[in-house]
């Protein structure tokens, strides 16, 4: 959606949205082993970077607005979205900061207004193979990129607080959210699995303890070794039987570090 399409049939309307109400999403990936964030930049300069956000259509349910604003912001669509906590501190966003970002995209008068209100926003975390992902920021994003936890910029507003708690679910849930499928190749070695956990819970796991708990649960299946080096050191590769981990799930049974 371009600029004018954008202006034409939402902006200049803002009977169309749920006042004060809004989504952000954080989009996490795994790429060198490393956890990873989807980032936009602002076109207002003094280099400002936000998460994926936007507003709520007064028709729309709110789980379907999150995947509609991150596909139009990114484009990228989801094949994971979970509501992990709403955001409503009085003072979470910096009216200057916002004034000045919706000025630079040429929001003036009372729309700038409307912005300029208190907001809540609910959180939304997605799990993503970033490889999958074809980024394409919208037109108010200068870039897009996926950011190293380690190398997250500074974010406007709260939302380096809203990273820090969408990683905490994460490690929380780590139990029964769909990690490996959606955020590993579709064959990955056990090795490429413990550098994922380690990332996610932030600590060193015994090798040989995290694969006797991994393979007990009987949701892997086992594929020929990767040919590489010599055979018989080469490691095998695995891929997850999704109709046994969906079995495990139902029974609350999950992985224990």
């Amino acid at each position: 959606m371009d600029a004018d399409d954008f202006f034409e049939k939402f902006i200049f309307d803002t009977s169309n949205f749920v006042p004060g109400l809004s989504v952000d999403c954080v989009a996490i990936g795994f790429e060198d082993n490393k956890l990873k964030v989807l980032v936009l930049k602002w076109k207002a300069g003094d280099d400002l970077w936000a998460l994926p956000g936007g507003l709520v259509f007064k028709n729309e349910d709110l789980n379907n607005a999150a995947i509609r604003v991150l596909n139009e912001r990114t484009g990228i669509n989801l094949p994971f979205l979970e509501q992990f906590q709403t955001f409503g501190e009085v003072n979470r966003r910096d009216a200057k900061t916002l004034n000045q970002n919706l000025k630079s995209v040429g929001i003036q008068g009372e729309i700038l207004d409307w912005f300029s209100q208190r907001f809540v926003s609910t959180g939304y975390v997605s799990l993503v193979d970033i490889q999958k992902c074809k980024l394409q920021p919208d037109f108010s994003s200068e870039a897009i990129k996926w950011a190293a936890l380690d190398e997250i910029p500074c974010l406007i507003f709260d939302h380096n607080n809203i990273v820090k708690k969408a990683l905490e679910y994460i490690r929380n849930q780590i139990h029964y959210l769909p990690i490996g499928i959606t955020l590993l190749p579709e064959k990955f070695t056990m090795k490429q699995l413990q550098y994922l956990y380690q990332a996610i819970l932030q600590k060193e796991l015994d090798r040989g303890n995290f694969q006797r708990k991994m393979l007990k649960l009987g949701i892997f299946i086992r594929h020929e070794k990767q040919l590489e080096g010599k055979a018989n050191k080469a490691p095998y590769l695995y891929s997850i039987d999704k109709e046994k981990y969906e079995q495990l799930l139902e029974k609350g049974y999950g992985f224990a570090s």
